[in-house]
C-alpha cells in the first residue's frame, strides 16, 4: 500500500510517494499544469499511480491563516474530487499552511540553494512535507 501526496498549485503539482510501509515520504516529481487552460496533469498522475501501486491520495489543503477555506483551498479540493472520480481511490486532505514557506526556508538554510534552484524543487519538497505530516498523524491507522 502506498500513499501519494500532492501539493496542488495553479501552475504545478508537486508529487511525493510513501514507502510501502507508510513510514516515510519521498519526492517524485513536479508536474506542470495550467489551471487557466484546463491542463491538470491527470494522465501523468495516472502513470505514477500505476507505477507505484498507489491506493490513497493526500492533497495539501492551503487554508487561510484564520482556518477558513479560500480560493486556493477550493481549487485543491476540486482537484481531489477529480482524482476520486478518475481513479476511484480515497482522498484525504492535509492542512498545508506554511509548508511552502518551511520548504523554502529549509532549502535556504540547509542546501544554500539559489532562488532558481529552489523554484525547481520547492513544490516537490512541499508535497513531501504534506505527505510526511499525514503519515506521522494517520499512517499507523492505515497500514
Amino acid at each position: 500500500m502506498r500513499v501519494m501526496g500532492l501539493d496542488v498549485g495553479s501552475r504545478t503539482v508537486g508529487i511525493a510517494i510513501s514507502d510501502p510501509m507508510g513510514w516515510t515520504a519521498q519526492g517524485i516529481e513536479i508536474i506542470k499544469i495550467n489551471e487557466d487552460e484546463g491542463i491538470f496533469g491527470f494522465d501523468r498522475v495516472k502513470e505514477l499511480v500505476d507505477q507505484y501501486e498507489v491506493n490513497h491520495f493526500v492533497v495539501g489543503l492551503p487554508k487561510n491563516m484564520n482556518n477558513t477555506i479560500g480560493p486556493r483551498a477550493e481549487a485543491s479540493m476540486a482537484y481531489g474530487k477529480k482524482l476520486e472520480q478518475l481513479y476511484g481511490l480515497p482522498v484525504s486532505y492535509q492542512d498545508e499552511r506554511l509548508t511552502t514557506v518551511q520548504a523554502e526556508r529549509m532549502l535556504i538554510e540547509q542546501a544554500n540553494a539559489s532562488r532558481a534552484k529552489r523554484k525547481k524543487v520547492i513544490d516537490k519538497l512541499a508535497a513531501v512535507m504534506i505527505l510526511q505530516n499525514f503519515l506521522d498523524s494517520n499512517g499507523k491507522k492505515m497500514f
